[in-house]
Order: structure tokens, then C-alpha cells, then sequence
């Protein structure tokens, strides 16, 4: 009994599904004034990743709110990106995001550190899989907005191998040696 193709990217993409975590970031809630009243309609914005490195944000619009929040749901799975991340659980380099009036500056940060961050930009680095991160935004508070300067930034994070391999050298050689700050810092009296 084979199974075909098709089947198999199914049971693959159930399992890819199951695996997937989700954050609800906002839902707004807008009213149109028609002859007999209001019509109310929701956007909701939704952050969903893998927590190793995939990370996407959607947004969808409906009359109701699970609906909205299905549509967010869907939007962000299909727009996923794979965020390169030091041992897993930090980024390699400090950057700055922007997005109109948004601003976002991220910092890495030793181990144990937690992550350091507020609202919108949270959700992203908790459906990331980044557990220690210090983030700042300046600029507007929109989610919207916040989110967008964050992926700004993390989608300029360059990791060793890629700079190696860009410039056709080994990582070890891009890397060089790192020094120990309790080593080399002069002992003071």
C-alpha cells in the first residue's frame, strides 16, 4: 500500500501544523453606521512560529472574531520566515528595524537574561524561540507597525555561515577567536 505524493505532504504539513504556536497580538474592533443601527467588524493581528527559528505575522478581517482570527492565522503561516539564531536561543548580532514611524532597536543578550521586551515584540521572539533578548521600540506603540520594524531587523541578521560563505572563507575564519572579558579585562585594585 503506497501512498502517493500528495498524501504524504498532507500528513507532513498536519504535522508541521501540530508543532506551530500561536499568539494573538490584538483585535480591533471597528462599527459602521448603516439605517438601523451598527455593523461591527474585527482585524486581528496573529504572530505563529516554530520556536527553532520560523516566525510569520498575518493579519485578516471579519465580521466575527474567530473568523478573523482564523484568517490572521492562515495569512502568517503562509508568510513564515526562517530567522538564523545563535545556539538557538539568542541572536548573533545587535540590530535596529524600522517600519514608518516604528522603530526597534534588539540586542543580543547572555544566557539567562530572559527576554526583555514589550508587547507586540514579545510575541514574536516567544514564537521564535528566542529565550534571551533585550528590545527596545521607539517611536509609535501600533502592533502593527512594531511588529513589521521587528521583522525588519531580524531579516538583517547575517549569521557566520552566511557571511563565510559569501565571502568563500571558513567560519572558523570569520569567527576568529572569541576572548573571555573576565581574562582579558586588567585586574583592578
Amino acid at each position: 500500500m503506497a501512498r502517493s505524493q500528495k498524501e504524504d505532504r498532507s500528513a507532513k504539513g498536519e504535522r508541521e501544523d501540530t508543532e506551530i504556536v500561536d499568539k494573538l497580538v490584538g483585535i480591533n474592533r471597528v462599527a459602521k453606521v448603516v439605517k438601523g443601527g451598527r455593523r461591527f467588524g474585527f482585524a486581528a493581528l496573529v504572530v505563529v512560529g516554530d520556536q527553532r527559528g520560523r516566525v510569520g505575522f498575518g493579519h485578516g478581517k471579519a465580521r466575527e472574531v474567530p473568523e478573523a482570527i482564523r484568517k490572521a492565522t492562515e495569512s502568517a503561516k503562509r508568510g513564515m520566515k526562517r530567522i538564523p539564531l545563535r545556539e538557538g536561543r539568542t541572536l548573533h548580532h545587535d540590530m535596529k528595524g524600522h517600519f514608518g514611524a516604528g522603530h526597534v532597536i534588539l540586542r543580543a543578550a547572555p544566557p539567562g537574561t530572559g527576554i526583555i521586551a514589550g508587547g507586540p515584540m514579545r510575541a514574536v521572539f516567544e514564537c521564535l524561540g528566542i529565550q534571551d533578548i533585550v528590545a527596545k521600540s521607539v517611536g509609535t506603540q501600533n502592533p502593527y507597525n512594531m511588529i513589521r520594524a521587528t521583522f525588519d531587523g531580524l531579516q538583517s541578521i547575517n549569521s557566520p555561515r552566511m557571511v563565510a560563505q559569501r565571502r568563500g572563507k571558513k567560519v572558523s575564519e570569520v569567527i576568529g577567536k572569541r576572548e573571555d572579558p573576565a581574562v582579558s579585562a586588567p585586574a583592578q585594585e
